[in-house]
Order: structure tokens, then C-alpha cells, then sequence
């Protein structure tokens, strides 16, 4: 087959999963010399309808992994906000640096059941959003290279569809079941218990621009009072990554001493993964 539109379509808080994303259907729309279409569904503005692909378009669905998985908070979203018939696929997630575990297998999992056939998948490592020390510079030029080396033999294989016939979804590490979410570590290898801190504000560096409150993916800030939140932080790091003045923090022990484990222990050089 040779697709008429290539979507991409991302949740990214913190850029890395829209940079990829959008770099592999980038290079599959050249490759099909196809129509490209964006979907940024990161922002709650974005989730307020649903979006429905045809047999004729191309689907690049990407996400980050959180503790191992799609974000949990990410997932209903994936679930119910998108819908295909017999729709390709090419799903992506992105990690950082320590694995992505199951994410691939679940986003694969969760496409399926929207109607779409993904018939590629990739993991590639990113920069951690917890710390600058932790795959520092990545995707760097040779993990554009690996991205444009799989998208152009996914479209040889999309190339090769015959949307007459059934056609088989990619197998991700061998269809092994989506295993329970990773349990973070402290240095002292016990569990790390940060699932209700939430990023301080410090005031005297705050010039109160609200920047902070349009980047949360999950819209909790409250703009009048930027230090308190009214649902859920998903820990993604937009509010303090896109901070121009660095006002924003954590400093909840747990979180800090989780960051320092990862630190200490994956800072190498982690592989990206391909199956096609």
C-alpha cells in the first residue's frame, strides 16, 4: 500500500517523544511522497474530540515511558480518543536511558485494540527528564541515523502491504504479556515513595508568565496560585524543563534520591530497539 496521509501523533510534555515521532513520519511521508498530518495530544485542549484514521492513512504513534509502561495518566487517552479501520501503524516509544520494559508491548497492545495494525515498532532512548546527567544530548546524530534507517525499512514493509488480505501486527519481544509497572528505587536500592510530591515554586525566581500552567499535560496548576495543583503531577518535568527561569524544583527526598540511583547506574549508553 502506499498511504495518502501520515499522521504523527504524540504525547510528549517534555519534546523528546514529539521529536521522534514527527522525525520517523517525516521520513515515511518522503518515503511515500504522502500528505503529513500532526496530532499533539499533550495538552487537555487537544483531548476535547476524537480523531478517526482510514485504511489509506499511516499512523506514527508515539508516547515516553513512564515506570515502564505507556503513562498511566497518557493511557485512557489512547484508549478512546483514537479509532482506526485496519489503519498501518508504526508504533514508538521513547525512554530514558534505564529501559522501556513493557511501554512498547502496551502502546502496541492499545493500537490494536483501536482499530489500527501497527507493523513496525521502536524504542529509543532520550534524554531522562529527571536529571542532564542521564543520556545527555540524545537523540544525537547517530540515533537520527538509526530513526531514518527504521522508518525507511518500514516503509518498504508498508510498501509491501496487501490491505486485501489479512495482515499480521508486529511482534514485540516475542508477545511477551505487559509486566506490572516498575517500582522505582532509592540509592539504598529500597523503593522510592514519591508518587504524591509535587514541584516547588521558588518565588523569588518566579516572574509569574503562567508558562508553567500552559505546558501541564494534565491542566493542574492552578494559575492563581502556582504553588498548588488541583489534580494529579505525573512527574513529567514540562513545568520545570520549560521554566525560562528555573523557578521550579523538587525536592522531595525520595524523588532525589531516585534520581541519584538512576545516576549512579544508567548512565551508559542504552541501545535503541527495533522490530519489523
Amino acid at each position: 500500500m502506499e498511504p495518502k496521509c501520515v499522521f504523527a501523533v504524540y504525547f510528549s510534555p517534555a519534546g523528546s517523544t514529539k521529536a521522534v515521532t514527527e522525525r520517523i513520519a517525516g521520513t515515511l511521508a518522503e518515503a511515500f511522497k504522502s500528505e503529513r498530518k500532526t496530532i499533539d495530544f499533550t495538552l487537555p485542549g487537544a483531548r476535547e474530540q476524537k480523531y478517526v484514521f482510514g485504511p489509506q492513512d499511516l499512523v506514527v504513534f508515539g508516547t515516553p515511558t513512564y515506570a515502564g509502561r505507556v503513562p498511566n495518566k497518557a493511557l485512557p487517552f489512547v484508549q478512546t480518543l483514537f479509532s482506526g479501520s485496519r489503519t498501518p501503524a508504526v508504533a514508538v516509544v521513547t525512554f530514558g536511558n534505564r529501559s522501556y520494559d513493557s511501554s512498547l508491548s502496551e502502546l502496541r497492545n492499545e493500537l490494536l485494540n483501536d482499530g489500527l495494525v501497527p507493523l513496525a515498532a521502536a524504542a529509543f532512548s532520550c534524554r531522562h527528564v529527571f536529571s542532564e546527567k542521564i543520556a545527555a544530548g540524545r537523540p544525537d546524530a547517530e540515533d537520527l541515523k538509526e530513526m531514518d534507517s527504521f522508518a525507511q525499512s518500514a516503509a518498504k514493509k508498508i510498501e509491501a502491504v496487501d490491505q486485501s488480505s489479512t495482515t499480521e501486527p508486529v511482534s514485540v519481544k516475542n508477545d511477551a504479556p505487559v509486566e506490572p509497572y516498575y517500582v522505582p528505587k532509592k540509592e539504598d536500592g529500597t523503593p522510592a515513595k514519591f508518587l504524591k510530591a509535587i514541584p516547588k515554586v521558588d518565588l523569588s525566581k518566579c516572574d509569574h508568565c503562567l508558562e508553567c500552567v500552559r505546558v501541564c499535560p494534565m491542566g493542574t496548576i492552578d494559575p492563581t496560585d502556582i504553588e498548588k495543583m488541583t489534580g494529579p503531577c505525573i512527574k513529567c518535568q514540562a513545568c520545570i524543563l520549560k521554566c525560562h527561569t528555573r523557578a521550579r524544583y523538587f525536592d522531595n527526598p525520595d524523588f532525589l534520591s531516585h534520581v541519584a540511583m538512576l545516576e549512579k547506574n544508567f548512565t551508559r549508553r542504552a541501545s535503541n530497539d527495533f522490530f519489523l
